[in-house]
């Protein structure tokens, strides 16, 4: 059950762990989770602040927010993996903590079986801590030996509860589930693709079955047998589950409270993700509407200041007051100028108070731009895309063609070659067999985040990337509502998976284009721009190839679909 608690932020940082497997006294009981006022702050950075927060088994929540918000720190701190700065932070897990990450840190030279020994490195130690319990047990009599095996019996109970005898047929059982049952143990690390990677890291942390599961992104690469494997998985977890995803009906099938990390504290929202839509959207409408209202006041208070102005410029300057009386005219004269004076001077204070307190409007939905061949895109005789008797990769592409507004679904389970088509059609690599024409311009957003460029900050990168200067970059990229100006000098390097997939992503909307090439589009963005990214892919004008594992994306989709050869 979800709580949420008001205590002072302004305590000293505290953290309690009752994770340790080698520590027979460590907290009993069911776990739990309890943050009071827990702050994380890098250098000058704030982080994480103020953050209360009371999870107890059985709790499944959604963590959402924008990219860069602090939902993978969040999930850190939970971990035990970064103290709190300010505050405390209190897990009670004998049963052991599972942290799922964007991607394992390992060395050139891990294997498979190391990559899965890090995953599961919690069971690995309550293994050794019972194993060492056991070897205490020679040599002792009396006393000694009563502690030792009361020590041994605590630790041995606490395994069986999670059932770690049983973890290594789980991890068959859940490796064959993801696909990846077929990869030896010794092979290494770095010559997996990026999603067996995922999978396995996925198929080890779950296999685990510790207490307390905390996933990022568990849902990316999954085809829907694999997805469904996971969500009954979770639904089965004595435990508390904390998720991040991007998967709109992961969340609606799994939850019912959806945590959001927005500018440094936790907001709460009840039924799921369908209530955090409905409450965004109605704070969305509001905003737009105090917007208005503001520029509509302003512009007010501008014409009454701008009509008294002129008012008080054509009043006769030659018979000002000299405080010896005057005709009834003059009074008038007099009593009229202080009135427009007045007048003019409550409208410049009301102008004053009204941009010292200016009212943004909600950012600009996604747009992608259209081609720079216009309207003729439109017209043309030629398809966009044209593919005749395509092989890429062992995918059978067959043939087809795409003109302006058409959508096609590139479907089928990993590995088949969906992304190698895409970049067949691209241009990155040749086709085996069968030919491409391309006709216009082309957008590609891969699968994998790129690498971050070295040195170069957001607003550089992107300049760089749509060919502008550094402020009408800036102009053009703030509008988006993907980056807040203070972000615009951030280095690309110190950019979260999520915020260097917005760079891609804006760099993507800014370039005018016929043909968009989307492989996994959703993966590491926030659900709300999740949203908009297929409202942009309804409106946008061109061809649209489409890779993706994101169930709502596809049952939305409107267009062809494409399974290895056979188009419907």
């Amino acid at each position: 059950m979800f709580r949420s608690s008001s205590l002072p932020a302004d305590t000293p940082a505290s953290r309690a762990h009752a994770t340790d497997p080698a520590d027979a006294t460590a907290l009993a009981g069911p776990a739990r989770v309890q943050l009071r006022g827990a702050a994380v702050r890098f250098a000058e950075r704030v982080v994480l602040d103020g953050l209360d927060l009371d999870l107890a088994a059985g709790d499944r929540v959604g963590l959402i927010g924008d990219n860069g918000a602090g939902k993978s720190t969040l999930l850190r701190l939970l971990a035990g993996r970064l103290e709190p700065t300010a505050g405390s932070a209190l897990v009670a897990a004998p049963g052991g903590i599972g942290l799922l990450d964007q991607e394992l840190e390992l060395p050139p030279s891990a294997s498979i079986a190391d990559a899965i020994d890090v995953a599961q490195a919690d069971l690995r130690a309550a293994e050794r801590a019972l194993a060492d319990a056991a070897d205490a047990l020679g040599g002792l009599d009396g006393a000694d030996l009563d502690a030792a095996l009361e020590r041994y019996a605590t630790l041995a109970d606490r395994f069986e509860s999670r059932d770690g005898y049983g973890a290594p047929a789980r991890l068959a059982l859940a490796r064959a589930a993801l696909g990846v049952d077929d990869l030896d143990d010794g092979r290494a690390w770095s010559t997996l693709s990026g999603g067996q990677r995922r999978r396995l890291a996925l198929a080890a942390t779950v296999a685990g079955a510790p207490e307390v599961l905390l996933l990022d992104e568990p849902t990316n690469d999954l085809d829907d047998d694999a997805w469904d494997w996971l969500l009954g998985a979770l639904r089965a977890h004595r435990g508390i589950v904390v998720v991040v995803t991007h998967d709109r009906a992961f969340l609606d099938a799994l939850t019912g409270v959806i945590l959001e990390v927005d500018g440094g504290r936790l907001r709460r929202f009840g039924d799921g993700y369908a209530g955090y839509t409905r409450t965004r959207a109605a704070e969305r409408e509001r905003q737009r509407r105090d917007h208005e209202a503001w520029v509509a006041e302003r512009e007010r208070q501008s014409t009454l200041l701008g009509r008294n102005a002129a008012r008080l410029e054509a009043i006769p300057r030659k018979s000002a007051f000299n405080g010896s009386g005057g005709t009834p005219a003059k009074s008038h004269q007099r009593s009229t100028e202080h009135g427009t004076m007045s007048r003019v001077r409550n409208a410049k204070e009301r102008l004053a108070r009204l941009d010292a307190t200016p009212v943004a409007p909600p950012p600009e939905p996604l747009v992608f731009a259209p081609s720079l061949h216009g309207s003729d895109s439109d017209t043309r005789d030629e398809p966009i895309l044209a593919l005749d008797g395509v092989r890429a990769a062992g995918f059978e592409a067959g043939s087809l063609a795409l003109g302006p507004g058409d959508r096609l679904l590139v479907t089928g389970p990993n590995g088949i070659g969906k992304s190698s088509l895409l970049r067949a059609i691209a241009g990155e690599r040749a086709a085996e067999s069968g030919e491409i024409r391309v006709a216009g311009r082309v957008g590609m957003l891969r699968q994998q985040v790129a690498p971050a460029p070295g040195g170069r900050s957001v607003v550089a990168a992107f300049a760089t990337a749509i060919g502008l200067d550094r402020d009408d970059a800036a102009e053009r990229l703030l509008p988006l509502g993907l980056f807040r100006p203070e972000e615009l000098e951030r280095p690309v390097a110190a950019l979260s998976f999520g915020q260097r997939r917005r760079l891609e992503l804006a760099t993507l909307v800014a370039r005018p284009v016929d043909l968009l090439l989307l492989d996994e589009p959703t993966n590491h963005l926030a659900p709300a721009l999740v949203d908009e990214l297929e409202a942009a892919l309804l409106a946008f004008a061109g061809a649209v190839v489409l890779v993706t594992h994101d169930r709502r994306l596809r049952e939305r989709f409107a267009g062809r679909r494409l399974v290895a050869g056979a188009v419907s």
